[in-house]
């Protein structure tokens, strides 16, 4: 941590901490970056949205993962392989999983491009550097990147710190986590030119067995700004290695074993120690905003983000054959079968650009913007060792496959004043998207080539008058199928997911209280889901369903009624419905598969009911006591609507006591006492079912991944200098 802390010194410019004091950046042009106005939704747009600024991350952020940071927000739900936040996480908005979430970081599109998932883990501790985050729910406006399937969350670090400033954050806990996060900026330097830089580090051994955790990251901003200008090149690095906690904890261990891991129990005697998921990625954002006049401004961005990185397995007794080796004669013994170890590799480029004109004049805004983005991903397996290591040739790869995608996007934004009271939006985009994909691992002469073509339409008005708000919108969206449905067999394509989202909302704001509520209808075609069906290579395999959809109403309000009392909640109660769905079951008796119909089901991972409350008393200057609730509704495992599949409902109370003394020799010192589920309820939030048929009965093995019970951080913060 000396190191650490050194470092980050040396990357201070002495002017920058220490020269000026008299001298105040005036010029507020690039407050806001014109990068994130193109793609956010504006106060007055028609969708539901929540807003947070640095300071609500900040009294949460301990070292978990970004998502965890959101779960107060409305209609979420969060999960966590290693059981307490820290690794591998997972975030569903409005029962809608990562892969249908359109992330971009400064507008930039984070969503890997393959899978289309969110892998925070991937950079660790981003949260420090965020400015703020807009999470639009429902299709939204239109943004950069695969198609926002339900929802979006908008990463902003652009902002400028126009005072220099050193923090240095540690925190520590349950599990041997810890945090240490150093943070510092120069400030404007001769009004012009500013540096921000953070590293951190982060581990934690996890509640399940052997989930531990090791992150490192590092952040670097640099920004030349002036009156109609300004360029800020960022680097964003995080390095991780996490021991794989993938598999859950099968059902009938939940009560005597809860914790246990099957990860590198293939291995004789105690587990494999290095069943580990191992990858760095680097992103490089370089951006220029220009300001033309009054009126008109304009960014452009270029970008690249390399990531690479593996898996590794123990596996036993593994047929020479499935990797493509003949039997082995060892003397008079034919080796067929041996144990080796693995590593599954990604290694992937993924770059583009990104651009947007702005005009807003009077009563009239308008964005035209979009962007291209190519991305190249190697996906090959190495074998680094074996029992019966001569069976094996050195450095042998048992497969090596190329991916390819493009994604062309345009879009143009229409928001036009009509008085003081009525608000009309537009909104148009067209995407085009081409996958190459040259095989898989266990299909590799399957060739893919696919174009898709989307125009997603977006209309509404708004209403707006002493403190009310009232809006409706209707969008549509498109989006591609994700690159493991396409191992389904040639036969077996599948079609784009199409859907239209209906939202009706109505706001009121107030100087010590606001309340809101909006009802959303998502109507949903070919929505790819997993039935159970099997594809040509005898993988479970996702299918397009011709009629499903999404209804519900979000609540929410906060309330300040004294200056010691904070009160805010929200609610959803929405239902979630798959039409005519058919289940595929296996049929070890007979071969083959057989099928089940319901003519209606609920989607799989969609609770009816969500909630969350925090309550927070200051009882002296600087303090402050917080209550914070979450209630989860029952989550089906499947989409079979049966109570033997799926996660019980859950309510779990955290607590949070803080405390930040401001003091004359530094910004502030901030205490963070966090006591996560302070009831030591058990629930799990995720998993996984299959079924199948053997001895003429049905049977289902249902796979959970629990949450820790009563655990604690606690957080120590000192600040230099002000933001």
């Amino acid at each position: 941590m000396k190191k650490l802390i050194g470092y980050a010194l040396l990357c201070l410019p002495a002017q920058g901490l220490l020269a000026q004091p008299g001298k105040k950046f005036n010029d507020t042009t690039y407050l806001q970056p014109v990068e994130v106005q193109a793609i956010r939704a504006a106060a007055a747009a028609p969708f539901a949205k929540t807003n947070l600024n640095k300071k609500d991350l900040e009294k949460n952020n301990l070292g978990q993962d970004l998502p965890f940071l959101l779960n107060q927000t409305p209609s979420v739900v969060v999960n966590s392989d290693a059981g307490n936040g820290i690794g591998y996480t997972g975030i569903r908005i409005r029962g809608i999983d990562a892969t249908r979430i359109n992330v971009t970081l400064n507008g930039i599109p984070y969503n890997d491009a393959e899978s289309q998932g969110t892998f925070f883990v991937d950079l660790p501790d981003i949260s420090s550097s965020v400015n703020s985050i807009q999470i639009q729910r429902g299709v939204g406006t239109s943004t950069n990147g695969s198609g926002a399937f339900g929802s979006s969350i908008n990463l902003a670090t652009n902002e400028v710190n126009s005072k220099a400033y050193l923090d240095f954050n540690n925190s520590f806990g349950s599990f041997n986590s810890m945090r240490n996060t150093l943070q510092f900026g120069t400030g404007m330097l001769a009004n012009h030119f500013s540096i921000d830089g953070r590293l951190s580090n982060i581990q934690s051994d996890g509640y399940i067995d052997r989930a531990r955790t090791r992150l490192q990251s590092a952040y670097l901003s640099l920004a030349w700004v002036q009156k109609n200008n300004s360029i800020r090149f960022n680097l964003f690095s995080g390095k991780e290695k996490t021991y794989q906690a993938w598999n859950g904890v099968p059902e009938y261990l939940l009560d005597s074993a809860r914790t246990y891991n099957s990860s590198g129990t293939e291995k004789p005697g105690s587990p494999y120690d290095n069943e580990t998921d191992n990858y760095i990625q680097t992103h490089y954002q370089l951006f220029f905003n220009h300001q033309f006049n009054d009126y008109w401004k304009a960014n452009l961005a270029i970008f690249f983000t390399k990531g690479r990185g593996y898996y590794e397995q123990y596996k036993h007794d593994q047929e020479l054959a499935a990797y493509g080796l003949p039997n082995y004669q060892d003397g008079s013994t034919l080796v067929t079968q041996t144990d080796l170890v693995r590593r599954l590799w990604l290694d992937n480029d993924f770059y583009g650009t990104i651009y947007s004109l702005q005009y807003k004049k009077h009563n009239t805004q308008f964005i035209l913007g979009g962007g291209w983005n190519g991305y190249s991903g190697n996906h090959y397996g190495e074998i680094t060792w074996a029992a019966v290591q001569a069976a094996i040739p050195v450095h042998y790869q048992w497969y090596n496959l190329n991916a390819y995608k493009n994604d062309l996007s345009t879009y143009a934004k229409w928001l036009q004043n009509w008085g003081s009271r009525w608000k009309g939006f537009a909104d148009l985009q067209f995407r085009n998207v081409a996958y190459s994909l040259h095989g898989f691992k266990d299909n590799p002469d399957l060739l893919i080539r696919k174009n898709y073509n989307f125009f997603n339409p977006k209309l509404g008005i708004t209403y707006q008058h002493q403190g009310w708000k009232a809006y409706a919108s209707i969008a549509m969206a498109g989006k591609e199928p994700i690159r493991d449905d396409f191992e389904a067999g040639a036969l077996q394509q599948p079609r784009p997911e199409y859907l239209t989202d209906v939202e009706l909302g109505m706001e009121r704001q107030q100087k010590k209280y606001s309340w809101g509520a909006n009802f959303y209808y998502m109507q949903y075609r070919d929505q790819l889901v997993l039935t159970g069906k099997i594809n040509d290579v005898g993988a479970y395999t996702r299918t397009n369903i011709p009629h499903s959809y999404r209804a519900g109403i979000e609540l929410y309000a906060q309330a300040k009624p004294s200056s010691r009392w904070e009160l805010e909640g929200n609610i959803t109660l929405s239902a979630n419905k798959i039409k005519n769905y058919t289940e595929y079951l296996d049929d070890y008796d007979n071969g083959g598969q057989q099928t089940k119909f319901y003519s209606s089901t609920d989607i799989s991972f969609s609770p009816s009911l969500t909630g969350s409350a925090t309550i927070s008393y200051h009882p002296f200057a600087g303090a402050q006591i917080s209550s914070i609730s979450k209630y989860v509704g029952r989550q089906y495992l499947d989409n079979s609507s049966l109570a033997s599949r799926s996660l019980h409902a859950y309510y779990v109370q955290d607590m949070r006591l803080s405390y930040n003394w401001n003091h004359k020799h530094s910004k502030a010192t901030s205490f963070i006492l966090q006591l996560n589920n302070i009831f030591n309820t058990r629930y799990e939030p995720n998993g996984y079912s299959f079924s199948y048929v053997y001895g003429g009965k049905q049977t289902t093995e249902n796979f959970y991944f629990p949450m820790a019970g009563f655990n604690f951080m606690l957080g120590v913060g000192v600040g230099l200098g002000g933001k």
